[in-house]
């Protein structure tokens, strides 16, 4: 077995700083719901996370084989100097879409940058087609889908349930639930996230000479994956938090505890078969189902419309970054020293950028801040909605819309007739600034 040189010190390096992103950056798919309805503190909420991340990391290895011996083949001539590139793109995908508080997909970022760094150093022989579509492509269309259905159901179930019981009995048991199912989908994404960073580093050390082919993830691997993906966790992605919280649907606890569970049992099932999918089109689909499934309840399509488009470019993407900074690094020491360098200057920026308009576990529910949904324009079917609801109780039915413009209202908002006779409410105009509030961010 041969030493590990400095290049694969540097790759494994950079895997934990990926590693370490995906925490933050899917900390909402395991505690946003809980968050939002207050089952938990913010930054009680997220220690528990972590943890679970933790434990998570040591329950499997079907998902690391898959990314170290599956979507690549490791007797292509790949180089530790392609993974770094691989990396490279990832990280940055991942920090621009934390930045946009968009809830792509880590995964996909991983898979879509070693993938381009693969094609521009290699070429296409060097990637095994029939893996990327049956275990990566297939899940990622299929995964939104079936944990959004089994949500759907989940909460009419729940709701039909509970439709006779006092809603201030259950709300405790409700509050036990989503704490329950928010550590089942941490413990889920630990199996299942943490892993891809294992393989990653395997793949790395395979190809560097350090280990044998088809090699399990070694020991020291499976625990600095497990404890930077916890890290991670623990520090917390509030913007992406922020958004799948509260920019998706209102979120009341019986559609959180239905919405998690879905999304743990489909993420546990998945990691047992090895599929390596992404744990936040899981848990969206999810909450996108929990929408749908409550009575009355409404999804912010517009949001869910920009949060589809992010996860299709999120391959592409990542792959192209990659892909330029494996021609970069392909060129010697001084390549991949360059890549090193614009990788933390544009990193740098970024979080420069977001210190612009912090948010944190102080703010996270926040939704009266710049960038938040109350300074976005409703989705479509929000404002369709608003159109068709019954006016105030405090407006006289006859009220219109074409009442005349000098109509007003009395100081304590009654409706106050004018000399022509007319009668408003003082309150209508506010109403009219309710859809925006309700409106998603991606701030």
């Amino acid at each position: 077995m041969e030493h590990i040189t400095l290049l694969i010190g540097i790759v494994i390096v950079t895997a934990l700083v990926f590693d370490f992103t995906n925490g933050f950056h899917d900390t909402a798919n395991a505690m946003a719901t809980t968050i939002s309805t207050g089952a938990l503190k913010p930054k009680t909420a997220v220690a528990m996370s972590a943890v679970l991340n933790l434990v998570g990391a040591f329950l499997s290895v079907e998902v690391a084989k898959t990314i170290s011996s599956g979507i690549i083949d490791e007797g292509s001539g790949i180089r530790p100097e392609v993974i770094f590139a691989g990396l490279v793109g990832a990280i940055i995908w991942n920090l621009l879409t934390w930045l946009a508080g968009l809830p792509s997909s880590s995964s996909h970022a991983l898979m879509g940058g070693l993938l381009g760094a693969t094609v521009a150093s290699v070429g296409f022989g060097a990637v095994n087609g029939g893996t990327v579509v049956m275990k990566v492509l297939i899940p990622a269309v299929a995964a939104p889908l079936v944990a959004g259905l089994a949500a759907l159901f989940a909460t009419r179930l729940t709701y039909r349930a509970a439709r006779n019981a006092d809603e201030q009995q259950t709300a405790k048991g409700y509050r036990a639930g989503q704490i329950t199912s928010a550590g089942l989908v941490s413990l889920a994404h630990g199996t299942n996230d943490a892993q891809k960073t294992m393989g990653v580093i395997t793949l790395a050390l395979i190809t560097g000479g350090v280990i044998a082919p088809q090699s399990d993830p070694p020991t020291w691997v499976i625990v600095s994956a497990g404890l930077a993906i916890a890290l991670g966790t623990y520090l917390g992605g509030w913007r992406i938090i922020r958004t799948m919280g509260n920019g998706i649907t209102d979120i009341k606890p019986p559609q959180g505890f239905a919405a998690q569970t879905s999304a743990a049992v489909t993420i546990l099932a998945s990691s047992h078969i090895g599929f390596s999918l992404s744990t936040t089109h899981v848990c969206s689909g999810a909450i996108m189902g929990s929408g749908v499934g409550r009575k009355g309840g409404v999804v912010r399509w517009s949001t869910a419309a920009r949060m589809v488009a992010g996860w299709g470019l999120t391959l592409p993407a990542a792959a192209l970054v990659a892909g330029g900074a494996a021609v970069l690094a392909r060129q010697g020491d001084w390549g991949i020293t360059t890549v090193a360098v614009l990788a933390l200057a544009i990193s740098g920026g970024i979080w420069l950028l977001s210190r612009r308009q912090p948010v944190d576990h102080t703010n996270v529910n926040d939704v009266s801040l710049p960038g938040t949904s109350g300074s976005q324009p409703a989705g479509a079917v929000t404002a369709a909605l608003d159109a068709v609801a019954p006016p105030p109780a405090a407006a006289p039915a006859h009220t219109t819309a074409n009442a005349p413009a000098h109509a007003t209202a009395g100081s304590n908002g009654a409706p106050e007739r004018t000399p022509e006779g007319a009668a408003t409410a003082g309150p209508a105009p506010q109403a009219e600034t309710e859809p925006r509030k309700a409106a998603s961010t991606l701030g």
